[in-house]
């Protein structure tokens, strides 16, 4: 795993090697074994290359990038693992200088173009020029694994790993997009295509970007998902395959020339695919988990450990105090390029820094909640149908004056389950698209409009309406999901997977150069996942449905049947007590005011928190992150 950066000139001006070197000091976090530079100089067209390398396939020097061809027409600067690239390499024959994925990578783009993409089974962001053509592109994996932001301006093209690394060696004006601050209120993160910045965008997963002579064209999709199949399989037999799907999806991502581990949460995706891991032989499997001396309530490392007593891996529990988490507060925003408010960036920073002290490469179950149906969102739409059924009167007369008045928050089970609660029934729109809309964001429409302002509030949910159906639509040329639960998954598949998830899980582990990858967001396996009925995922109450039938008698039944937990800190308490001051000193009238927050609202949403009369954790939790931003910024 690496750091990418570069600029392609279609003036021809020459390069400045010391920008070059400037991108590859910003970005050593995410490959501190080497670095590159790569120069190509004409009156016409001029491209520069920066790389950063973690060597994990073929560490040795022949590895270096960026990677020319031998007569040195064609460079790859390239951030990925190519999991297939030995089956590729025999395809495309011939002599090969290195053991590494990362010629096959330049070969395979070199021979195919563009539709080489199609064949990679990896993760992955890139950047592939031909000097003699004057042509190439930027392309990044199906589902977003791998980040890749890029600015044209003044017919230059720049491009990086990181938005912090682009802003500080790019001239490229720092104007706000206060539409995707608008959507950042929201969600707690900045959807694709979007970044903070007007001129900054983000290259969309599975997308690729293609350049001549004359510039870059517009982004094209280049990755679809097959249409589902006429007949599915039966149950019992879709079952079976999922499990030899899974199984070769995590064989197939242990190819490394460096140590190799597994998170392991307790959850059943990490448990899953460490099982797997373990299961497929070789040396006794490291695994990773962190859990909190201080609240049994955010502790999981139990089940950890009877997963890890099950598969007999060789198990590392981190156990960290409040006070670990709240020293990683301040290091973790100032990494931050852009805002970006899932709490759980601190946790999995923490894993993943301990986890670096053992292994260079760690698989993670990332993917299965919005595949399977893991969320309690999902299993929402059929609660609200049953709380529908009890009569008007109870429900208006009775339990909801009850459910507002009583406190709500995370530090409790019950409280929380409250919260969900609340939520679920603010949300109960006939759409169901709509509704989960409702469930994922953090602000409704009256206290958007409350915080932002009417007009605003307005244009940001059809916006925020907008993108969710694009991302359903988008993965199947021509045929757009049916409605329902179905067209909910591929939306979080294609907007809150990459840009909240695994973008955090990238963010977390590269700053402390730790490689993740993702078995359950194999190609072929979602291909075969996603063409499954919603009826196999997602059954009544029970998410994860046929998930649980494939593994049942592998994973442990504590795990199998237990309840969802997430990877969370106490960042609502945090607010109350511990961040109050640092709360009230960045988030402050001036800096609210440069994004046209409504002060006064922020004080009264905060008073009520304080109170625990509502639980705002997510949104007050963003303005902090917000603020913090544009005081470094």
């Amino acid at each position: 795993m690496c750091g990418i950066a570069g600029i392609i000139d279609f003036c021809g001006r020459p390069i400045d090697r010391a920008v070059l070197e400037g991108f590859c000091a910003e970005l050593a976090h995410r490959g501190p074994d080497d670095r590159g530079i790569w120069i190509y100089e004409t009156p016409e067209f001029s491209v520069g290359l920066a790389h950063t390398r973690l060597a994990v396939i073929d560490p040795t020097p022949e590895g270096h990038q960026p990677m020319a061809d031998p007569a040195n027409r064609w460079a790859l600067a390239y951030n990925g693992e190519l999991y297939n690239y030995r089956a590729l390499r025999a395809e495309l024959g011939g002599e090969f200088r290195t053991d590494s994925d990362t010629e096959v990578v330049l070969r395979a783009c070199m021979q195919w173009g563009p539709e080489a993409l199609r064949r990679f089974d990896a993760m992955w962001a890139l950047a592939i020029v031909d000097t003699a053509g004057r042509r190439g592109h930027l392309s990044r994996d199906p589902f977003g694994i791998k980040p890749l932001y890029y600015a044209h301006l003044d017919n230059r093209l720049a491009f990086a790993s990181e938005i912090e690394t682009l802003m500080r060696l790019t001239a490229i004006p720092r104007e706000i997009d206060m539409e995707a601050v608008s959507l950042y209120l929201h969600l707690g993160y900045i959807p694709h295509p979007m970044s903070i910045y007007r001129h900054v965008r983000k290259l969309p997963p599975g997308y690729v970007l293609e350049f001549d002579a004359n510039g870059p064209r517009a982004p094209r999709r280049y990755h679809h998902l097959p249409p589902p199949p006429a007949f599915p399989l039966p149950y019992e037999e879709a079952a079976r395959e999922l499990r030899a799907r899974v199984e070769r999806a995590v064989v197939s991502q242990r190819v490394a020339d460096v140590p190799l581990g597994a998170f392991l949460s307790g959850g059943l995706d990490s448990t899953i695919v460490a099982g797997c891991l373990a299961q497929a032989g070789g040396e006794r499997v490291k695994t990773f988990s962190i859990g909190y001396a201080d609240h049994p309530t955010y502790d999981e490392t139990q089940y950890a450990q009877i997963a890890a007593e099950h598969f007999g891996t060789e198990h590392h529990a981190f156990r960290l105090t409040f006070a670990d988490v709240l020293a990683a507060v301040e290091p973790m925003l100032n990494h931050l390029g852009e805002p970006f408010a899932d709490s759980s960036l601190l946790p999995t920073a923490l894993v993943s820094q301990h986890t670096r002290q053992h292994v260079t490469v760690a698989l993670s179950g990332d993917g299965g909640d919005e595949l399977f149906g893991g969320y309690w969102r999902y299993l929402g739409h059929h609660y609200l149908v049953r709380y529908r059924r009890i009569p008007g009167l109870l429900r208006k007369g009775l339990i909801e004056p009850l459910l507002r008045a009583a406190p709500t928050g995370k530090s409790t089970s019950w409280m929380n389950r409250l919260r969900q609660v609340r939520k679920l029934l603010r949300g109960d729109l006939p759409d169901p698209l709509l509704r989960h809309i409702a469930w994922a964001r953090f602000l409704d429409l009256p206290s958007a409009s409350a915080l932002i302002g009417p007009d605003r509030a307005r244009k940001t949910a059809d916006t925020l309406q907008q993108l969710a159906r694009d991302a359903a639509r988008g993965w199947r040329a021509g045929a757009a999901p049916p409605p329902g639960l179905d067209e909910i998954l591929l939306a979080d598949l294609g907007m809150g997977l990459p840009d909240d998830m695994l973008f955090k899980v990238d963010m977390a582990s590269m700053y402390h150069s730790l490689e993740v990858r993702v078995p359950l967001l194999s190609k072929e396996l979602v291909d075969f996942i996603t063409g499954l009925p919603i009826e196999y995922k997602i059954a009544g109450g029970q998410g994860k449905r046929i998930l649980r039938e494939a593994f049942r008698g592998f994973v442990p039944e504590a795990i199998l049947t237990r309840r969802k937990m997430g990877f969370e800190v106490p960042v609502g308490e945090f607010l109350r007590h511990e961040l109050r001051d640092m709360f009230h000193d960045v988030v402050t009238p001036d800096a609210l005011g440069a994004f046209s927050i409504n002060a006064a609202t922020v004080a009264r949403i905060y008073q009520a928190h304080a109170a625990r009369r509502e639980d705002y954790t997510e949104l007050l939790w963003a303005l902090l992150v917000l603020c913090w931003w544009r005081q470094r910024h």
